[in-house]
């Protein structure tokens, strides 16, 4: 932990993504590192990544401006639902074809690596004191927020259907699956968190209990939903909106934005050190050409192709679809994602994880590296 702090410093410097450090020393002190940590546990770390994975969503939506909606709301939709299905699509195909994998297989590859990550874009080019059109930054922020279940959603269901054998997916079944995690996610978040907001305005428990009332309130909305058949991932985003944009000045909102902040940033090292301390090394270089490979149609088609049908109604400028096509990095969500088959039991689960996890290295290494430059350029 101490030193991820110590090197935000100097990555702030060069522009490296910070992500990319926290799981580079992640596996340094692994069991291929000198750390020589042996760590195997799967569960807890999809514990650890799913509960980190809520603080830093409920972050966003407090950070969120909703008036940004004006602008950005439709064209995100678009890019979180439609653009992970092309998305997913296109480069599961390519890891169909280059790893010699079942279609299935090579689509719920797709489906991992389909949701993008702006958190890593927005502190690079905060760090680099670059300001982006107001449309794009809307557009890219919302739709990291949002684009999560639909990932979730296409990962659980080809998981499930690869996991019983093959059988012929029930196309109705998984359609209702997803209205039903949409609807009650979007309900019991903005119910959870207008009752969220109502009771940080109405009591008044002290400044240091002000952001606890807050976080425990996120958590509770999320296992809620969860609990009731939603995504709770919508649905911590969506209360974390409502308590970030209150009609009134909220009492202690200065502290619960300070608090949050700090804590999004412990959930990002932990989650990340504990996958880079999953995975290991040397098990990486026989998947590294054919996962090069799926990154690069990833970057420069996939994302780029989800992109411009997804925009095409809105009419933004090339220049700003080319660049909301390459800030489209990927983050932790892909990597939490390749622990589902591991869960579910498949055969090749290893394999997933291992290409899984080297696309968004490669991701946040070619694109994450080169972002702000891309930015100044366009």
């Amino acid at each position: 932990f101490v030193l991820c702090v110590l090197a935000s410093v100097v990555s702030a410097r060069i522009g490296m993504p910070l992500l990319l450090v926290f799981l580079a020393i992640g596996m340094l002190v692994g069991e291929d590192g000198p750390g020589g940590i042996s760590f195997d546990d799967v569960e807890t770390t999809y514990r650890i990544g799913t509960l980190t994975l809520a603080v830093i969503l409920f972050n966003g939506g407090l950070c969120t401006d909703v008036r940004s909606f004006r602008v950005g709301l439709w064209p995100a939709l678009w890019l979180a639902t439609v653009g992970v299905v092309v998305t997913a699509l296109i480069a599961g195909l390519a890891a169909a074809w280059f790893l010699q994998l079942p279609w299935l297989e090579g689509l719920l590859i797709g489906a991992m690596v389909g949701s993008t990550d702006a958190a890593a874009v927005f502190s690079i080019l905060h760090s680099r004191g670059l300001q982006l059109k107001e449309r794009v930054d809307a557009t890219l922020q919302i739709e990291s927020g949002i684009n999560d279940p639909m990932a979730i959603f296409l990962t659980i269901a080809l998981v499930g259907i690869l996991s019983s054998d093959h059988a012929q997916p029930d196309w109705q079944a998984l359609a209702m699956l997803f209205a039903q995690q949409m609807g009650v996610g979007a309900l019991v978040g903005l119910d959870g968190g207008k009752l969220l907001l109502w009771l940080l305005d109405r009591i008044d428990p002290g400044p240091g209990m002000h952001p606890l009332l807050a976080f425990a309130g996120a958590l509770l909305v999320f296992g809620a939903t969860a609990v009731s058949g939603g995504s709770g991932y919508l649905a911590v985003y969506l209360a974390g909106i409502v308590i970030g944009n209150s009609p009134r000045p909220l009492r202690g909102i200065q502290n619960i934005h300070r608090f949050h902040d700090g804590m999004a940033w412990l959930s990002q090292i932990s989650m990340f050190l504990i996958l880079g301390l999953l995975v290991t090394p040397k098990q990486l270089l026989p998947v590294a050409l054919p996962s090069l490979l799926i990154a690069l149609v990833l970057i420069l088609i996939a994302r780029p192709v989800a992109v411009v049908l997804c925009l095409l109604p809105f009419r933004f400028a090339w220049r700003e679809q080319m660049f909301v096509g390459w800030g489209g990095l990927r983050g932790a969500v892909p990597i939490i994602l390749a622990l589902f088959p591991w869960l579910g039991g498949l055969a090749d689960a290893r394999l997933f994880f291992n290409v899984v996890f080297f696309v968004v290295l490669l991701s946040l290494v070619i694109q994450g590296w080169t972002v702000a430059w891309t930015a100044r350029r366009l």
